[in-house]
C-alpha cells in the first residue's frame, strides 16, 4: 500500500476533523530521528522538567506504539537524550513526541525513531521520576488521550480517536 500523507488524511476525512475526532497539533515540533513518518497508539505522561517516568515507559517493549510527553513545554532543560531514544528504538517504539526540550541530538538523529520536540538544550533534567502517566494531556492546542492514534510525517502531526485505514 502506498504512503498516505497527513494532508491526505485530513483532505480525505473533513467530518472527523469537524466532529473533533481527527485533531491536528499546531506546527510546533521540530523533527529528529531518521524516522520522519511513524504512527501508532499513544502511551501518555505528564512531568516538568524530570525524566524519571519517561525512561521508565521506554525501557518497556513498545510494540510499535508512540510516547507523547507532556513536558510543559519547558525551554530551561532536556527532558529526553540519547541513551533512552536508544533504548526506544531497540524496544520497538514507532516515536516520541516531547512538549519540552531534548539533547544529544546528533545521536537521536542517527536513531531509526521518530522524534518531535520544541528545542534542544544542554542542560539535562532530574531523575527523581516525578509526574503522571496515561493521562489525558493538552499539547499544541490539542487534546491527547492515551490510546488514541497519533500519525505523524513531514507536514504534521495528527490525533486520532481510532485507528484510520490509511
Amino acid at each position: 500500500m502506498a504512503f498516505v500523507t497527513t494532508a491526505e488524511v485530513c483532505d480525505a476525512n473533513q467530518e472527523m476533523i469537524r466532529s473533533g475526532q481527527l485533531r491536528a497539533l499546531q506546527p510546533a515540533f521540530q523533527i529528529y530521528g531518521r524516522r520522519q513518518i511513524f504512527s501508532g497508539p499513544v502511551v501518555t505522561v505528564k512531568v516538568f522538567e524530570d525524566n524519571g517516568l519517561i525512561r521508565h515507559f521506554l525501557e518497556e517493549k513498545g510494540n510499535g506504539r508512540v510516547l507523547v510527553v507532556d513536558g510543559g513545554g519547558s525551554l530551561r532543560c532536556a527532558i529526553l537524550g540519547g541513551n533512552p531514544v536508544v533504548q526506544a528504538q531497540n524496544n520497538g517504539w514507532a516515536g516520541i513526541i516531547v512538549n519540552g526540550c531534548i539533547r544529544d541530538v546528533d545521536e537521536i538523529n542517527g536513531c531509526d525513531i521518530g522524534v518531535r520536540a520544541l528545542a534542544s538544550h544542554p542542560i539535562k533534567a532530574s531523575k527523581k521520576g516525578l509526574g503522571e502517566q496515561r493521562v489525558p494531556l493538552n499539547i499544541a492546542g490539542t487534546r491527547i488521550c492515551d490510546g488514541e492514534w497519533l500519525y505523524a510525517d513531514t507536514d504534521g502531526i495528527l490525533v486520532s480517536q481510532i485507528e484510520l485505514s490509511v
